[in-house]
């Protein structure tokens, strides 16, 4: 064992350029960290994930965060090679379970069939079913939900059911509940869907609804052993902080965390690090994802960013000698892009350690598993194979 500790980051949706495949999605052209970078027109301050070597591992540094000449750790980027390019895709892929058949998609509406039966188990009538900006869909059918107390039902680009309801005319414990029986619906083999979510909102009218941090992922359950089993049931304690419970389904992890946002994420990666374990602690920051990145903001992702590298400090800082702090993303979203949806792209794969002596850079990764790989290999635990450990390669 070489590290005591594995701290592993996921910044929602920060990818950093187009993948080969792009162009089979429909996303060539995008690169979600460049084109913010140009947004800011030079004056994106990353002081800590630049030292780490967040340019470097591009071939053009993000406009105002320079390469620098000698990186604190190792740098390289990452190629998914799941059927997809949504949250659950990345997140299995990197425990080393790559998804290898297309999830359902409903680019035209759910089939009647189905809402029917969301409609009977809730006894409300269903409105939108349509791909849709979350928000958007809130302003144009919040007033008349209140109204109605109908549901609000859409999807994306992505294999995604998203229930939208006002936490005044639709509590939460039905909302929760009716999410759950739509996800015991899509499981296969008919409908096969990634995720249903929970969109719960507030607000007076059109003019003020805001989504709430109360929103619940139901995740497809994992369709193998991931990582995460593998280590735990091997004795190598597991933590998930954010969206990991909901994506894994609970599996393999033996304490959780839900974030409020990004900066209550980072609470409690600071309370999880003052704790002594011999673990992996697998961490994921959403807002960058669900705040700016679907909304195609660019300026408000841009300061999520240098937000989130002001509290990397500190990490960086608590880091033991015997501590690996791993940093990459689960797709692109790149705010500066066509449409509101997920981006096919590259992400990062930032790796330090205190006790590092000679950084170099990791190259270009084949798949998403090699993160995982690496992980279990520094447990000692044998895995499924699917991954490359670069483990060999920290120094």
């Amino acid at each position: 064992m070489a590290y005591k500790r594995i701290f592993g980051i996921v910044l929602d949706s920060v990818g950093t350029g187009a993948a080969p495949d792009a162009d089979q999605f429909d996303d060539l052209g995008s690169d979600t960290l460049g084109h913010v970078g140009q947004a800011y027109e030079g004056k994106l301050a990353l002081p800590n994930l630049q030292k780490l070597g967040i340019s470097n591992l591009r071939e053009q540094a993000i406009e105002g965060v320079p390469a620098v000449e000698q990186p604190l750790g190792y740098f390289g980027k990452m190629t998914e090679i799941s059927a997809g390019k949504d949250s659950m895709d990345g997140h299995w892929e990197m425990m080393e379970l790559p998804v290898e058949q297309p999830l359902n998609f409903f680019p035209n509406g759910f089939p009647e069939e189905l809402l029917a039966k969301i409609a009977d188990f809730s006894g409300r009538k269903i409105v939108g079913n349509r791909p849709a900006s979350g928000t958007k869909i809130i302003e144009e059918l919040g007033e008349h939900q209140m109204e109605t107390g109908d549901l609000i039902i859409y999807t994306s680009g992505d294999s995604v059911l998203q229930i939208a309801a006002h936490e005044k005319i639709i509590p939460l414990d039905e909302l929760y509940r009716i999410c759950e029986y739509a996800r015991s619906l899509v499981n296969g083999p008919e409908y096969t869907v990634g995720r249903v979510i929970a969109r719960p909102y507030v607000g007076e009218d059109k003019d003020h609804f805001t989504r709430t941090s109360n929103r619940h992922d139901y995740a497809l359950k994992p369709t193998g052993k991931t990582s995460l089993d593998y280590l735990q049931e091997n004795g190598v304690k597991t933590i998930g902080i954010g969206k990991i419970n909901d994506i894994f389904s609970g599996q393999g992890l033996d304490e959780v965390y839900h974030n409020e946002s990004n900066m209550d994420g980072m609470d409690h990666v600071d309370h999880v690090m003052q704790q002594d374990f011999t673990g992996f602690c697998f961490v994921n920051l959403v807002d960058f994802d669900s705040m700016y990145g679907h909304r195609r903001n660019s300026m408000g992702f841009g300061q999520a960013l240098m937000d989130f590298d002001q509290r990397l400090g500190t990490v960086l800082n608590q880091l033991q000698e015997d501590d690996l702090l791993m940093i990459t993303a689960d797709h692109g979203n790149d705010p500066g892009f066509k449409g509101t949806d997920h981006t096919r792209e590259q992400v990062p794969l930032l790796v330090y350690s205190p006790s590092m002596q000679a950084p170099a850079t990791l190259g270009t990764r084949t798949t998403f598993s090699d993160f995982g790989a690496t992980i279990v290999a520094n447990f000692g635990v044998k895995s499924n194979g699917l991954g490359t450990s670069f483990l060999d390669q920290l120094a």
